[in-house]
């Protein structure tokens, strides 16, 4: 593959589920259970973004930066609790956490994250 390429994996009218591009990969995840309390939509958030990572020659261990958008303030803590659970070890990411209002009011999190890619043959 080309370096320079970009590739996109999911992609609609409004965006891509995955881009790709010299290296790094950038992705989004929303929870799909609208009805959960924080704590099982960040860990099913958590484990959809392990699982695209892995799918896209990635891991926990390689994101570089992450943002995380939290429409109510006092998930805060909890949510904290369940990211420092699920990152492996001396791998922290740059990350920014925002309190903002989301597209839908029942989401309770959001992230958005850019990873390194393993050097792959395909």
């Amino acid at each position: 593959m080309n370096n320079e390429e970009i590739v996109r994996s999911g992609t609609t009218a409004r965006w891509s589920d995955t881009v790709a591009w010299n290296g790094l990969l950038f992705l989004c995840e929303v929870p799909e259970k609208l009805d959960a309390d924080i704590a099982a939509q960040a860990r099913e958030m958590l484990g959809m973004l392990a699982k695209r990572l892995a799918d896209n020659d990635s891991s926990p261990e390689r994101l570089l930066s992450v943002t995380i958008y939290l429409p109510q303030a006092q998930d805060l803590a909890r949510f904290n609790e369940i990211w420092e659970a699920w990152l492996p070890a001396s791998c922290a990411p740059v990350r920014a956490c925002i309190h903002a209002a989301l597209t839908n009011p029942l989401m309770r999190v959001e992230i958005q994250a850019m990873a390194a890619r393993r050097h792959s043959a395909h």
